[in-house]
Formats: C-alpha cells, sequence, structure tokens
C-alpha cells in the first residue's frame, strides 16, 4: 500500500471540494450623509488604523446570541479587512462632513496634518435584539496649539429584520457615519 497516503490527499481534497460552497463575502454599503457641514478646526487630519477587538478585526461577522455568546454568521465573511475598511471609510465620512482633508496613515502628503486622530473600538457586533452596535473612544492629537480633545462614544443602529449579513454590514455603514459626526461635532470643533 505504498499508495495510500496518496489515495487519502486525493480524497481529502476530494471531500474538501464536495464539503459546500465558499462562504458569500459581504461589502459595507455606503450610508447617506445628510445635512449641513460640520466644522473642522483642522484643515488636515490623519487617521490611524482604527484599533478593533480581535473577533471584530477577523473577516467573521460575529452575531452576539441572547446568551452573550459571539458566533460567527454561517457562510458569511467581510469582504475587506475589518480594520483597514474601517479606517478608510470612517476618513471618507470625516472628509465628506468636514471638508478637511482627512487621510489614513501612513500620511500621504509632505507637510504634516494639524492634527491626528485615534479611535480604539471596545465593541462592534449584530446583537440577537437587531442591533448593531459601535462602542469605544477616540483622541485628537492636534500638531500645536491646541489642546488634545477624547471622548467615548457608544453607537446602536437598526438591523433590517430578516436581512441577515447584508443587513449587518448596512447597520455598520450607519453606525460609521454616526461615530463620524460625533467625532466632528465633538473632537474637531
Amino acid at each position: 500500500m505504498k499508495h495510500a497516503p496518496l489515495l487519502a490527499l486525493a480524497l481529502a481534497t476530494l471531500a474538501a471540494g464536495c464539503a459546500g460552497t465558499p462562504p458569500l463575502r459581504y461589502t459595507v454599503p455606503e450610508a447617506p450623509v445628510a445635512g449641513p457641514r460640520l466644522p473642522s478646526a483642522f484643515a488636515t487630519i490623519a487617521l490611524r488604523e482604527v484599533a478593533l477587538p480581535a473577533y471584530a478585526a477577523s473577516d467573521e461577522i460575529h452575531v452576539r446570541g441572547a446568551d452573550g455568546a459571539l458566533t460567527p454568521a454561517p457562510s458569511a465573511l467581510w469582504a475587506d479587512d475589518p480594520a483597514r475598511a474601517i479606517t478608510g471609510d470612517l476618513a471618507h465620512y470625516l472628509g465628506r462632513m468636514t471638508g478637511a482633508t482627512v487621510a489614513a496613515e501612513p500620511w500621504p502628503f509632505f507637510e504634516r496634518a494639524n492634527a491626528t486622530l485615534e479611535v480604539r473600538v471596545s465593541d462592534m457586533l449584530a446583537e440577537a435584539e437587531g442591533r448593531f452596535r459601535l462602542s469605544g473612544q477616540y483622541f485628537v492629537a492636534p500638531e500645536q496649539g491646541r489642546r488634545g480633545r477624547s471622548g467615548s462614544f457608544a453607537i446602536t443602529t437598526g438591523i433590517a429584520p430578516g436581512g441577515g449579513p447584508a443587513a449587518i454590514a448596512a447597520a455598520r455603514g450607519e453606525a460609521l457615519r454616526d461615530l463620524a459626526a460625533l467625532i466632528a461635532r465633538e473632537g474637531l470643533r
């Protein structure tokens, strides 16, 4: 039976191929931004990569059950690295809302940014009750002349009933938009 290891490998490969379809990947749609511009005290803002808890940094879409346990949604993954995507989305929303030039670090321009923004997320997930929760802290460090600011956030958005992972993705987009508005109103003025 010198071919037994090759046969076992071939059977394992065949079984893996028949195990089912690959998981679906979900992008986060852009949430609409309405209302007047929120003035920023800073013309340029460097955004550090958003810090996420381990479960939120994975590509799995997690849901907290009624018992408090976090479980990944079956056959559903985020389409992009969550930390990279959330950082990019937050920079986009802040730029649109304030009119400032906002970019993720590394800062892409020769002159330094007027301020650096750091966001540390402590909780980011869908809950069994049909809500998406985003909480943590933000820190604004001006380059010169102003005092730094910090604040906490606890944002909850609704998840459309029966919408599954696509509805969770839409709720995440709304939560990030709401976070950008909070930081613009309270941290960048």
